[in-house]
């Protein structure tokens, strides 16, 4: 699995499949009008995207990549659960937890016992999503899943594409995130650290 691009523009630089901003309801994506593009230049949005290529076909990459509890895995101080019954489709709802008591450290019998004799314990937030788009890949087409943010903190959506390459598969994370209450100058930053952490949690889930 080899890293191809990095980029944290608003969504508009040309890369092949990276030409669309999704609709407002995730619906089929659509060539961004010159206004729209305006817009999310004067709303700063912290909008990036991810592109990996991963050695394994279709199926496995997007069972890699939507197996939302090995997403934890990757990601610091995070623990996911799923909330709604399997198998996924439109509709299933997860929550990713973050903060020190949701670290392996944190979830050890010495780990729990620092975390409440500091109050550290109560540190973190929780990030709800739903699944709002379902379309796992079938006979060599390319798959896609749109993820929207649920909560009051963390606002946002995220789209996750896997299509086919003469050899594996080419993964496309886009992701655009609003934390409630932080100065949109720092959304540069927000973006910037985003990429990191979702990059490397991609290479994970397609090397582990």
């Amino acid at each position: 699995m080899s890293a191809v691009s990095d980029s944290g523009d608003s969504g508009d630089s040309g890369k092949e499949g990276l030409r669309h901003v999704p609709g407002p309801t995730g619906g089929s994506p659509r060539q961004p009008p010159d206004s729209a593009v305006r817009r999310a230049y004067h709303r700063r949005m912290a909008l990036f995207h991810v592109v990996r290529d991963s050695p394994y076909d279709l199926g496995e990459t997007w069972r890699r990549l939507t197996s939302w509890e090995r997403h934890a895995d990757s990601v610091p101080l995070t623990r996911i659960t799923v909330l709604t019954p399997a198998p996924n489709r439109v509709g299933t709802t997860f929550v990713a937890r973050s903060g020190p008591a949701h670290s392996r450290w944190g979830r050890t019998r010495a780990g729990a016992a620092v975390l409440r004799w500091t109050g550290a314990r109560r540190l973190g937030f929780d990030d709800p999503m739903e699944v709002t788009r379902w379309q796992p890949p079938s006979d060599g087409a390319a798959g896609l899943c749109r993820l929207d943010k649920r909560g009051g903190l963390v606002t946002g959506w995220a789209e996750i594409e896997v299509r086919p390459r003469a050899t594996g598969a080419r993964v496309l994370w886009r992701e655009e995130l609003r934390v409630r209450g932080l100065p949109r100058f720092l959304d540069p930053l927000l973006g910037a650290a985003a990429r990191l952490v979702f990059g490397r949690a991609a290479g994970r889930l397609l090397r582990d």
